[in-house]
């Protein structure tokens, strides 16, 4: 399912008019009518799944049909549909990163919690700029990548900052022992990407495992993703599973539990965040 954000503080907007709605007990086509042609089934289908954004003006007259008077969450919500309108620093990249790619990184920025399985590379939320280079380059399918690895690249550095903000995101990677491997072709690149592994890894909000070479099969071997997680609760949780030409977000929590589970059955499979750094370190020290 494609995203369009910014989508976290729209979808959280939806599902509380949803809820609003229902607490009334009324459907979508009691509220169009007693709307006066304010409102019709079709577009409050889709401020509340998200697929559009919600005035301000829309909101309040929302909340006046459901009777909402308390002041406090009246401010919330329409403090939510004028944020929801606010561009993130990525929007200045428009040209440079396809709408998928913005989508994943408004989810970064709204997320509280990252967990990333990461079985062929090491997540970009933990490169260094000459590994993300060297990454992007060997992975640019078209021409048109090729020709914006520059500012590719000081984007996926930009997209870091959630770790080290005032509130930053908890992130929890699972890493392949093989990606660690990487021959790289700049001097030292695969050095310095494992040392800011150990760096990165101990900051309070970053943990990070190492699936050894000599586990035992397992599910990370059904190939990457990452599970962004939300304040509001689990029925948020985005799934975010990049291919070689496209990338697929999965929404439907009954799906997104089977990505957490996998991630659990992982957490075990993997070092322990001690015996991973014990692990990178040696790797680094083996390394050119």
């Amino acid at each position: 399912m494609k995203l369009s954000g910014p989508t976290v503080r729209r979808r959280r907007l939806g599902k509380k008019l949803r809820a609003m709605r229902d607490s009334q007990h009324l459907t979508l086509e009691d509220v169009a009518e007693k709307s006066d042609g304010t409102f019709t089934v079709a577009k409050l289908s889709r401020l509340e799944l998200a697929k559009s954004a919600a005035k301000p003006a829309d909101v309040e007259a929302l909340l006046d049909l459901y009777g909402v008077d308390d002041a406090e969450l009246r401010g919330a919500m329409l403090s939510l549909a004028r944020e929801g309108a606010k561009r993130g620093w990525w929007h200045s990249y428009r040209g440079v990163l396809s709408p998928v790619y913005e989508d994943l990184i408004s989810l970064e920025h709204e997320a509280a919690q990252v967990r990333a399985c990461a079985m062929g590379v090491v997540p970009g939320l933990l490169q260094t700029g000459d590994y993300a280079r060297e990454i992007i380059t060997a992975t640019a399918m078209s021409a048109a990548v090729a020709e914006r690895i520059d500012p590719l690249v000081e984007v996926r550095l930009a997209r870091q900052s959630v770790l080290t903000r005032e509130h930053p995101v908890d992130l929890w990677a699972i890493i392949a022992e093989s990606a660690l491997r990487t021959t790289c072709t700049g001097d030292g690149v695969m050095r310095d990407q494992l040392s800011r592994l150990l760096d990165r890894g101990r900051r309070p909000n970053v943990t990070i495992q190492i699936l050894p070479s000599d586990a035992p099969p397992h599910v990370g071997q059904m190939g990457s993703y990452s599970l962004l997680s939300f304040e509001e609760g689990v029925d948020l949780d985005v799934v975010h599973v990049e291919s070689l030409t496209s990338a697929l977000y999965v929404e439907e929590p009954e799906q997104v539990g089977v990505y957490r589970d996998a991630f659990e059955r992982l957490r075990a499979a993997a070092l322990s965040p001690e015996l991973s750094a014990k692990r990178i370190a040696e790797i680094r020290d083996q390394t050119e």
